[in-house]
């Protein structure tokens, strides 16, 4: 009997997956490889139901004849251990980010004359249906709060983005790239203050208020199913760090992250160029100490981010204060550094990390932009947050349009560098 071979990323059946194992089964003895949780999140989202569940599932459907563990997003591996002599797949793949990955196995295939069978991709109004159904389910404030702290735990590197708005928010959530053997794609969502303050033409000086933020968040909330990490300030008055901490919990935000500074806010990469007043140790970790009380659950993290080596102090100063707040419950650091070159931060992660192996670390190289995430990795950072880039590339795109009217008087010089009116018609999905 011929043995043919599908591979299973999601963790919704539906009609369309039932009528394709049924040809399946027609070409010989199916076998599904159900892919790890972590294949599927580079390629489609995070699953809803855990590995050992989604194999349960996919193995009590007819026609499935074993069920194994596809650990990659490439086939390569699993199908030079099977062999089989088909593989089938639905033919939406082609001209999507996976269609590396099915020149990759029609290649393999050929090793052993193996053939790729592909039949339509089902798309009726029940499949949508649920698909919206699945996408609500991911976006639910409970399920989405506790993303963030479960990647971690199970040692995941996070990549985050940030986002201002609905539209980039929708950019971070759907980017991916294939580099190499791997699908590329962001963790998470970083919502900044500073490029909040600027969306909206106000300067970074905590003028924008909860109020205005929450709106923000909001929006991005709306449009995405990735974990939310909120640059907080100096988080304020502790009393209304408590009540703001609720509020993000309660609408699903995974982490705030809090720096120990006092007084007006200044941009940190002014450094000592401007006035900027440190916390006292004890009373930063009063505050985190009151921001953790308030929360409700586990899953809503505090991060406290130090500004030692921005203010010139110091390694030393920065250890101590680090180590102090994660010992009154900072879920996590982050260390700012305004130089081009990383050294200072590697060599505090390194020292960090020999103390306090399992507390998350969290990197912003803004200023020493020139370091590779697998650098920062190698040192103990958990988390890479790449803070404003988004707004950064709008801006210039947005001038140089402007600009490019004025000199020519008229717009289509413009376009060139446009969407189309089709496209921005059609980039956001109808609901």
């Amino acid at each position: 009997m011929k043995k043919v071979y599908m591979s299973f990323a999601t963790d919704i059946i539906h009609p369309g997956h039932i009528n394709i194992l049924t040809k399946a089964a027609e070409l010989g003895e199916v076998i599904v490889g159900v892919q790890s949780d972590e294949a599927v999140m580079k390629t489609l989202r995070y699953p809803l139901l855990p590995l050992a569940e989604r194999v349960k599932v996919i193995r009590n459907l007819r026609g499935v004849s074993q069920v194994v563990v596809q650990q990659e997003v490439f086939y390569d591996n699993i199908l030079r251990e099977l062999k089989p002599d088909y593989v089938v797949h639905g033919d939406d793949w082609r001209n999507n980010h996976l269609a590396k990955i099915r020149a990759r196995v029609i290649e393999v295939l050929a090793e052993w004359g193996g053939r790729l069978v592909e039949y339509p991709y089902t798309r009726t109004e029940g499949v949508t249906e649920l698909e919206h159904l699945f996408y609500e389910r991911s976006c639910v404030p409970e399920i989405r709060r506790a993303r963030l702290k479960k990647l971690l735990s199970d040692g995941y590197h996070i990549r985050v983005l940030e986002a201002h708005n609905g539209l980039s928010a929708l950019i971070v959530e759907h980017a991916r790239k294939m580099v190499g053997e791997e699908v590329e794609q962001y963790d998470a969502i970083w919502i900044s203050s500073l490029c909040d303050s600027t969306i909206k033409g106000k300067p970074d000086i905590e003028l924008v208020d909860m109020t205005s933020r929450i709106k923000t968040i909001e929006e991005i909330l709306e449009v995405t199913t990735k974990p939310i990490i909120l640059d907080g300030d100096t988080g304020g008055q502790i009393e209304h760090f408590q009540y703001n901490v609720r509020t993000l919990e309660r609408i699903g935000v995974s982490a705030v992250i809090i720096e120990d500074k006092t007084g007006l806010k200044k941009n940190s990469l002014f450094g000592n160029d401007v006035l900027q007043q440190q916390d006292t140790i004890e009373d930063f970790c009063r505050k985190i100490k009151a921001g953790k009380m308030a929360a409700r659950t586990e899953d809503f993290m505090i991060f406290a981010r130090c500004e030692s080596l921005i203010l010139d102090r110091g390694e030393d100063d920065a250890y101590d204060r680090c180590s102090a707040y994660v010992a009154a419950g900072a879920d996590g650091i982050m260390l700012h550094s305004r130089k081009k070159d990383p050294a200072e931060v590697l060599a505090f992660c390194d020292r960090f990390r020999k103390t306090h192996p399992d507390v998350p670390i969290v990197a912003v190289p803004t200023t020493y932009d020139g370091v590779y995430e697998k650098e920062l990795h190698e040192h103990g950072v958990n988390v890479v947050i790449y803070a404003n880039h988004l707004i950064r590339s709008a801006f210039p795109a947005m001038q140089q349009t402007a600009e490019s009217i004025l000199a020519h008087g008229r717009s289509m010089e413009a376009s060139q560098n446009c969407m189309s009116i089709a496209d921005i018609i059609t980039l956001i999905p109808d609901v």
